[in-house]
């Protein structure tokens, strides 16, 4: 089974959050990805590299939405408040199969109310600021990254390649998550519960 993941690109998105899962997702027979952004078009990350969307927000509108994926970044702070941002989101993601995000694209999520009445998390560093979006969020201080049901949201940066593999694994199954891993030379950690980072930013 064919699954497509529709990656959400905005200015001043975390260049990490992007790469690290797509790295890990385009080694996987049967999944194919597909980068949108406000227009067809460059779109720049917050570290500067400007990557190529294929399609605007506004084609991905016209059709079926299998996962969609929301990354983090500077420029989440901005699309909080931002309404047509947030309308578009908020349509896409409740036509979407599974929604997914890395590090402060949970609080896009969350503005959006597309989190309400789940268990959510988000970056450390960034915690108080985006359990301050929804009214029926279970934000989780110490995870890795969580999966309820149909949202998985991981906590900072690099976290979204865990969480990653994790759902290759559930998309999958584990022999194509160890071969994506393999290929990238990377050791996922398997455990969602595992999360040195909240003790440091002092959260427990």
């Amino acid at each position: 089974m064919t699954r497509r993941i529709s990656v959400v690109l905005f200015d001043g998105f975390e260049l990490l959050d992007v790469c690290g899962p797509v790295e890990l997702l385009s080694h996987v027979e049967g999944i194919t990805l597909d980068f949108v952004g406000p227009e067809a078009g460059l779109v720049s990350s917050a570290q500067g590299l400007r990557v190529e969307c294929g399609r605007s927000f506004r084609e991905l509108s016209k059709e079926p939405i299998d996962i969609l994926l929301v990354p983090g970044g500077p420029g989440t702070r901005t699309l909080v408040d931002d309404a047509p941002f947030l309308a578009w989101l908020t349509e896409a993601g409740a036509r979407a199969r599974l929604l997914a995000s890395v590090c402060t694209g949970s609080a896009l999520l969350a503005s959006a109310g597309l989190l309400e009445g789940y268990r959510a998390t988000s970056n450390k560093a960034a915690f108080e600021w985006a359990r301050t979006f929804g009214q029926t969020i279970a934000w989780q201080r110490e995870a890795r990254w969580i999966e309820d049901r149909d949202r998985w949201t991981s906590s900072g940066v690099a976290a979204g390649m865990d969480m990653t593999a994790a759902l290759i694994a559930s998309l999958c199954g584990t022999e194509a998550r160890d071969r994506a891993l393999a290929k990238a030379e990377y050791t996922a950690t398997t455990d969602s519960d595992s999360d040195p980072f909240a003790a440091l930013t002092s959260l427990l």
